[in-house]
């Protein structure tokens, strides 16, 4: 039995608004759905992953998702939400751009089955480039008045003086992203298009256009902006964007993220961005409200998305890294990480470089954690914290602060961890 798709994304708290009809669509036939997706960088962030999110639900319900990589309008920039222009880029971009996120989706949405309801990516500026402005002015801008394009939210906003008013490129952007839902009408029998509550006037635009090309029916859905519970923007830290692609936002770093939100926003993004039953979840929710401390929550979630974006086994290796950063792990389990985790995890920490040829044949480790990489200000102040039992080696207590240390304390084969107290720590790498 397949899935109700507008039931599944209500109870998940994904619907914003809803065009009249459009359950009736969906339950009639195999509906083709699109979203657009922007190609401003070679890798999606998790504020792509609710359209992504949704395409996986649409598919499961048996319906054909679309994602359009808008490279026409990644040309020119939507106004929606913005009070600036965007950056424009180049056709040699758009492609690689293309690529690497057509790569990315492949994980998280079927595009390579032989099922009818396989999916698909389209660039817009595939049937674009061959459009002349006089060809568009005189097929599509005569079928929209300017009085229905001005009475647009995104419009409305702009012209009452947010940011430096509008160009009138931008002010056209609505009729290129209604002619691309008429393309894909007409090319693919699309039917519905969905995106964030801001897109909701260029998607109506669309359906408009189709109606007056066409005499045809199309619908929309959107969903809620996310925001943080204290009104911030979601997917935003203070290092930017969090990245789907490794390169630029590591797995660990990318699990704790999801690790890190509050009670409120776990219990709206477990149902948002997982793929968890109904049961599951209400039932992770009640017992996560007994002991709120217990993060069951926090901690099922970051499993989740780190699963299904980078794999089981990056997981494992960031829950392992968080014990060796907040808990009690063993020396062991600190050198089992590989150098990339190993600098992710302490990125930030106070770093010393150390000859190698220091350590080579034993050094007494209060003369290389005073002299050579000055730790400690003093012998004296590292003898007391020795004897308070203040002081580790890699996780291992120092006991002796004469002890000698060498090259078999490396771990992957260049670094050790010294740590003061609980929460100081101090990265040396050996060179």
């Amino acid at each position: 039995m397949e899935k109700d798709f507008i039931k599944e994304l209500e109870w998940r708290g994904m619907i914003h608004d809803i065009m009249p009809g459009t359950d009736e669509q969906l339950k009639k036939e195999m509906t083709t759905a699109y979203v657009g997706i922007d190609p401003t960088a070679d890798s999606l962030h998790i504020g792509h992953l609710v359209s992504v999110m949704i395409m996986k639900h649409f598919q499961a319900a048996g319906h054909k998702p679309i994602i359009l990589v808008g490279g026409a309008t990644g040309m020119i920039g939507d106004p929606s939400g913005k009070s600036l222009e965007r950056n424009l880029l180049d056709e040699e971009t758009l492609r690689h751009n293309q690529e690497a996120i057509r790569k990315q989706l492949s994980h998280l949405i079927d595009f390579e089955s032989d099922a009818p309801n396989a999916a698909e990516l389209v660039n817009n500026y595939d049937w674009m480039k061959d459009q002349t402005f006089l060809s568009f002015i005189r097929d599509v801008g005569k079928l929209i008045t300017v009085n229905y394009m001005m009475a647009k939210d995104s419009v409305k906003k702009r012209f009452n003086g947010e940011g430096e008013g509008m160009s009138f490129t931008e002010f056209t952007y609505q009729l290129v992203q209604g002619f691309d839902f008429l393309t894909l009408y007409q090319t693919k029998n699309c039917k519905l298009q969905m995106g964030g509550s801001d897109q909701w006037g260029n998607i109506t635009t669309g359906t408009e256009l189709i109606r007056r090309k066409c005499g045809g029916e199309a619908y929309a859905i959107t969903c809620p902006l996310i925001k943080k519970a204290d009104g911030t923007k979601f997917g935003k830290t203070e290092s930017g964007n969090v990245w789907l692609d490794a390169r630029y936002t590591s797995p660990y770093k990318f699990y704790q993220f999801w690790l890190n939100v509050s009670d409120e926003d776990a219990e709206r993004y477990i149902k948002i961005f997982t793929m968890l039953d109904k049961e599951t979840i209400d039932a992770l929710i009640e017992e996560h409200r007994q002991a709120p401390h217990l993060r069951l929550l926090q901690k099922r979630l970051s499993e989740e998305v780190t699963c299904m974006i980078h794999s089981r086994e990056e997981w494992e290796k960031a829950v392992q890294a968080s014990g060796i950063l907040f808990g009690n792990a063993t020396t062991d389990a600190l050198k089992s990480l590989d150098e990339a985790t190993l600098l992710q995890v302490f990125e930030g920490v106070p770093m010393f470089n150390v000859n190698k040829s220091d350590i080579e044949s034993g050094i007494p480790f209060s003369t290389l954690f005073t002299e050579k990489a000055a730790v400690f200000a003093s012998k004296g102040e590292l003898r007391r914290l020795v004897q308070g039992g203040g002081i580790s080696l890699n996780k291992e207590k120092i006991t002796d602060s004469e002890s000698a240390v060498d090259t078999s304390r490396l771990i992957a084969g260049k670094y050790m961890l010294v740590q003061k107290g609980k929460k100081n720590y101090y990265l040396i790498q050996v060179l």
